[in-house]
């Protein structure tokens, strides 16, 4: 992490132009940019302090993101930003936190911590990038990769279907479960806000375009191909679209239809579930320890003697 310097204090208002750092380095199309900029929007309508926010990345296109808005930032190694993103959450729980994870970094080499992060649902913003394959080392499966799909390591078409990702959370017990894409701005900030609002693990699905690895994968000039999840309780739907596409009236609450719709063929965009009332780890955590009774180190290590 950053020492923390004067340019972090960013005065009250910021704009956009106050979160950016050097040029963004990735493909022409790239869907990492919308993703970026919908986070420094979200950043500033909500004026969330940048001193006060940490962007941890794992390793992938996705990863280069600490390095592109002027808050606190750490690029960890490949699958492990969530085990560094509970430490902060367990010291600093006043810190705004975000975590940004490929589909490969989240679900493959870093599955089994994705799995606990969910489960324990400490605090914080989870975003998976999903191009649903592995684009900085060039085209390979990864487990989002459709069937069939031709790649560098399945030159014939992968084998298997692929894994779901609001399927994976919903599965493990999320406390909040949405799914949105980079080409829907609002929608999209709209998403980071409702998570943002929610105290837990907040599990945001993003569709993300590669159009030089993948440029035939999400038709993101058409929107016959997916829907929209509102209600009250929820995500509005994208103004822009919400005419040219179906719009399903769906209860975050209703954990057992959020299972049905993820397991549809059809694409949705939305809040699938959301669980207020989960304990989150941290939390317990920080209890205990404000609970123990003070004991000297001699006493805490007889206990070990042979």
């Amino acid at each position: 992490m950053p020492e923390l310097s004067e340019k972090t204090h960013i005065p009250a208002p910021f704009t956009i132009k106050d979160l950016n750092t050097e040029n963004p380095r990735w493909c022409v199309g790239c869907g990492d940019f919308g993703i970026l900029m919908g986070l420094k929007r979200f950043l500033v309508e909500e004026q969330i302090p940048p001193h006060m926010t940490v962007n941890v990345s794992g390793i992938g296109c996705s990863g280069r993101v600490p390095f592109y808005v002027n808050t606190y930032g750490v690029h960890c190694i490949h699958g492990r930003p969530i085990t560094f993103a509970m430490g902060i959450a367990l010291s600093r729980p006043d810190l705004k936190l975000f975590i940004h994870s490929g589909d490969g970094d989240a679900l493959s080499i870093g599955g089994n911590h994705l799995l606990h992060g969910i489960h324990k649902n400490f605090n914080c913003v989870f975003i998976l990038y999903d191009n649903q394959i592995y684009a900085l080392t060039k085209s390979q499966s990864s487990p989002t990769t459709r069937k069939g799909h031709p790649t560098n390591t399945q030159p014939q078409g992968t084998m298997l279907e692929p894994i779901v990702p609001t399927r994976f959370a919903l599965g493990l017990g999320a406390s909040f479960v949405a799914s949105t894409a980079d080409w829907l701005p609002d929608h999209f900030v709209s998403t980071l806000k409702a998570a943002y609002a929610h105290r837990g693990f907040s599990f945001v699905h993003v569709l993300q375009r590669c159009p030089h690895f993948d440029p035939e994968n999400f038709d993101n000039k058409s929107s016959v191909w997916f829907s929209f999840l509102t209600h009250e309780k929820g995500i509005p739907a994208d103004k822009r679209l919400a005419d040219k596409t179906g719009v399903v009236t769906h209860d975050p609450t209703d954990h057992e239809e959020a299972f049905r719709i993820a397991n549809s063929r059809r694409t949705h965009f939305g809040l699938f579930y959301r669980n207020p009332e989960k304990p989150c780890y941290d939390e317990m955590i920080r209890q205990r320890i404000a609970n123990a009774k003070p004991m000297s180190r001699a006493g805490i290590l007889d206990s070990y003697k042979i």
